[in-house]
């Protein structure tokens, strides 16, 4: 199945939690939330807060992706404030095998995510413990960036080893996500497409949501 996340980052932030509303309402399984520090990636968003105020307005699975450093330190505020599933970089943690665990253990799901320079290969030791890969298709950090054809090798190698080890993991992509590139991602491999511009900036969303999928 085809899992359709948009990146809210896209989106009219002064009305976010009509956006959202209204995403959720055009079949998007998800809303992305870019979660930036200014430290990992050069750009900054929002926190803990505005996610608590979005979780009552919206019943949406809540996709948060953590591009900062320590994650380790926040993973479980951001639950608490009500993520369904945290994503964080590979390259941001000293200790990623506990982490995912301290994730699952708080009751959501566990995903990492990894930068256009780092290999599949750096998540492979920790497939048992996710239930999520994010390959980033554009450098992290700012949204309407050209997609990066490069990466989906990268899908293609994810895909195959955990299919050969049996296990039931999503990949994510982000980057550069429209119906053209979506179809590429998706016949590499990945099942959950974030979206920004391609859904927030279109005239009618539902349409742009169904042919993503």
């Amino acid at each position: 199945m085809i899992k359709i996340s948009p990146s809210v980052l896209a989106s009219d932030l002064s009305n976010l939690a009509s956006e959202v509303v209204e995403i959720e309402k055009a079949g998007a399984e998800m809303a992305h939330l870019d979660v930036m520090d200014g430290v990992f990636v050069a750009n900054m968003s929002f926190g803990m807060p505005v996610i608590e105020c979005l979780r009552n307005k919206s019943n949406i699975i809540f996709d948060v992706h953590l591009m900062i450093v320590h994650p380790e330190k926040y993973a479980k505020r951001f639950i608490d404030a009500g993520a369904d599933i945290v994503t964080f970089h590979i390259e941001a943690c000293d200790d990623p095998r506990s982490l995912l665990r301290e994730i699952r253990a708080a009751g959501a799901k566990a995903a990492i995510s990894v930068k256009p320079a780092t290999p599949a290969s750096a998540v492979f030791d920790l497939l048992d413990e996710l239930d999520m890969v994010l390959v980033m298709t554009v450098e992290p950090g700012y949204g309407g960036q050209k997609f990066m054809a490069d990466m989906l090798p990268k899908i293609k190698e994810l895909r195959a080893e955990i299919e050969r080890r049996g296990l039931d993991i999503d990949i994510q992509v982000d980057g550069g996500i429209n119906p053209e590139t979506a179809k590429l991602t998706v016949e590499a491999g990945a099942n959950v497409l974030v979206a920004g511009s391609s859904v927030f900036r279109a005239a009618d969303r539902k349409a742009a949501i169904d042919a993503l999928r």
